[in-house]
């Protein structure tokens, strides 16, 4: 018995390695590739040439990939150096997305947090009602709330500004859900033993409240972050301003540079997110598993 436990839990390893490597396989090529050399910035040289030629004859025959080398002939920094001095467009996105990013996750976790204390401290009556309502909002794809976010956009002027993204993400209805699933795991009992002994609604909140839930605050900071760090939809329809988009619409632009360059931007691209993950993956698994102990 204990061979065959071995010998599946070895199988099951093998299969998540290899699911893994397929997950990994784009982000390393990416990586490799953005450190190549650059075929003579931007001159018509013959290497340079044959690319374009293999790329109009793709756009031909209607494929639309690019077939970079995955292990490239040589090491250079030059493109990253290029588009830290270089183009200056990039930074101003890269700010762009630094500035949406934290504006909707900073706003929404502090009307997160105050609509789940209320949906569970306070009685009313149509409580659970509109908690369920909000559930169903927060089940609606982004493609059906998105016009009705466009309109009142337009309705308030805002709908060419950043402004008509991040106030929708203030009010997104999952971080109510998120944080109220694990305040209501703190027993009532408790609750009024602090009335009890003269702490007030604001104490609790502070004292109380937002200690316990630290672990969910984590996750909903990490998964918003993440969301609105890579919105593409959302800014190619509400912003039409170039200089007002994030850095998810401009590297799409960076294609059209050589391949090189468009790699180096990716993972200047990449390198935020993937330091949150390494420093909060445990805020994240922690909340989400108490979100299941909420239910």
């Amino acid at each position: 018995m204990n061979k065959i436990m071995r010998k599946k839990r070895v199988f099951l390893i093998l299969i998540l390695f290899l699911v893994s490597l397929l997950w990994i396989a784009p982000l390393a090529v990416t990586v490799m590739q953005s450190f190549a050399p650059i075929p003579e910035p931007v001159q018509k040289n013959d290497r340079l040439e044959e690319m374009l030629a293999q790329r109009e004859q793709c756009r031909e025959e209607k494929i639309e990939y690019l077939q970079p080398e995955i292990l490239p002939k040589g090491f250079s920094l030059e493109q990253y150096r290029r588009i830290l001095t270089e183009t200056p467009v990039y930074l101003h996105s890269f700010w762009n997305s630094i500035w949406i990013t934290t504006a909707a996750v900073a706003g929404g976790l502090v009307v997160s947090l105050l609509g789940a204390y209320g949906f569970t401290i306070l009685h009313w009556k149509g409580k659970e009602a509109l908690f369920y309502l909000y559930i169903v909002v927060m089940l609606l794809p982004l493609q059906v709330t998105m016009m009705p976010n466009y309109m009142i956009a337009g309705l308030f002027g805002i709908e060419d500004s950043p402004l008509a993204i991040i106030l929708p993400a203030i009010f997104h209805p999952f971080g109510v859900f998120l944080l109220r699933q694990q305040m209501k795991l703190l027993p009532e009992e408790c609750i009024e033993a602090a009335k009890i002994d003269g702490a007030g609604y604001f104490r609790i909140f502070t004292r109380i409240m937002i200690p316990l839930v630290k672990s969910g605050i984590g996750a909903f900071v990490m998964l918003q972050i993440i969301e609105y760090w890579n919105l593409i939809d959302q800014a190619v329809i509400f912003i039409k301003k170039t200089e007002q988009q994030p850095l998810s619409v401009f590297l799409a632009q960076m294609n059209d540079q050589a391949d090189e360059v468009a790699a180096a931007g990716a993972v200047y691209y990449m390198i935020p997110v993937l330091m949150l993950l390494a420093y909060g993956h445990e805020y994240l698994k922690e909340g989400i598993g108490l979100l299941n102990h909420g239910h």
